[in-house]
């Protein structure tokens, strides 16, 4: 299923109308309409905030017509993969309601950027820069990190992470609990 099919389908599941989980999410019910029509490619963080009004995961989002088991070991072709406005993310493990921690693999191609709106929620998040660099906002604090640099914040202070460089930027992320 590709995202809209996704999103329709999920809020059918939950007995949701449009309007309903626009809500919930706290965004317009045209929104919720034009990311089900595929007129629309929804930011990372606008994605998550209409995921909010489930509630349910990126990770999970993504990876509905997958089974959970006891896998340990996951090739690359077998992580979750998932983003937007050119931010691409691959989640690390089991994808279980169970999970207790989001390990992820990010990729900033220049000009690419988590979205306009600050992302919020209720984590703890660290991250390692493999290569290239990537500026973080965190509340009123703006950093540009490279590689071998590392962050760590609470989520819940606004955040955003923008490649402002000419190279891709790859990154490493833990979240705890898990956020997508």
């Amino acid at each position: 299923m590709d995202l809209p099919e996704r999103l329709k389908w999920l809020r059918d599941q939950h007995g949701l109308t449009q309007r309903e989980l626009a809500r919930r999410a706290g965004v317009s019910n045209s929104l919720i309409s034009q990311i089900e029509q595929a007129a629309v490619n929804p930011s990372v963080a606008t994605l998550k905030r209409v995921l909010d009004g489930f509630p349910i995961s990126m990770g999970a989002f993504f990876s509905l017509e997958r089974r959970a088991g006891r896998q340990v070991f996951f090739r690359a072709g077998e992580l979750v993969e998932f983003g937007s406005n050119g931010v691409t993310m691959w989640l690390v493990g089991p994808l279980t309601g169970e999970r207790k921690l989001a390990l992820l693999r990010e990729c900033y191609p220049p000009g690419a950027d988590t979205g306009p709106e600050m992302l919020s929620n209720e984590a703890e998040e660290a991250g390692l820069v493999l290569s290239g660099e990537i500026e973080i906002t965190v509340g009123e604090e703006c950093r540009v990190l490279k590689a071998g640099d590392g962050y760590y914040f609470d989520t819940c202070q606004p955040h955003r992470f923008r490649n402002r460089g000419t190279e891709v930027c790859e990154l490493v992320s833990a979240a705890t609990p898990p956020t997508f």
